[in-house]
C-alpha cells in the first residue's frame, strides 16, 4: 500500500475515536504533507521520533525567538541560550510524545505497518 492511501487509512481511524481534528492532523504536520513529505500521523510514529521532530523544532524556534526579542538585550550569553533553548526543546518534545503516546494506548490504534 503506498504512503497516501496509509495516511487516508489512517486519518479515517482517528477521526472514528472521536477526537478533534487538530490533535491528529496538527498544522505543522499538514503542511508537510502539502510540501509532499510522507509522514505519518503524530499518533502513528514512535515515542523517540515525536520527541525529536517536536523537540528540535520547539527548541530551535522558540530560541531564536527569545534571542531576538529578549535574550540579546539581556545580555544573555548565546551558551546559556542554547542551553535553555535544548532544555526546553526536549521538556517540550516529551511533553507531545507523551500526549500522542497516550492517546495511541487509550484508543487502541494499530501500528502504521498494521494499516
Amino acid at each position: 500500500m503506498d504512503f497516501e492511501s496509509k495516511r487516508i487509512r489512517a486519518l479515517a481511524v482517528l477521526s472514528a475515536t472521536g477526537m478533534l481534528r487538530k490533535n491528529y492532523e496538527p498544522p505543522l504536520i499538514t503542511a508537510l504533507w502539502k510540501m509532499g513529505f510522507s509522514v505519518p500521523p503524530p499518533h502513528f510514529i514512535s515515542f523517540f521520533g515525536v520527541a525529536s521532530f517536536s523537540g528540535i523544532w520547539f527548541g530551535a524556534v522558540w530560541g531564536l525567538t527569545m534571542w531576538y526579542f529578549s535574550w540579546s538585550d539581556s545580555g544573555m550569553d548565546a551558551h546559556s541560550a542554547m542551553l535553555i533553548s535544548a532544555i526546553s526543546g526536549l521538556l517540550f518534545g516529551l511533553a507531545m510524545a507523551s500526549f500522542y503516546a497516550h492517546g495511541r494506548r487509550k484508543h487502541k490504534l494499530p501500528n502504521w505497518n498494521m494499516l
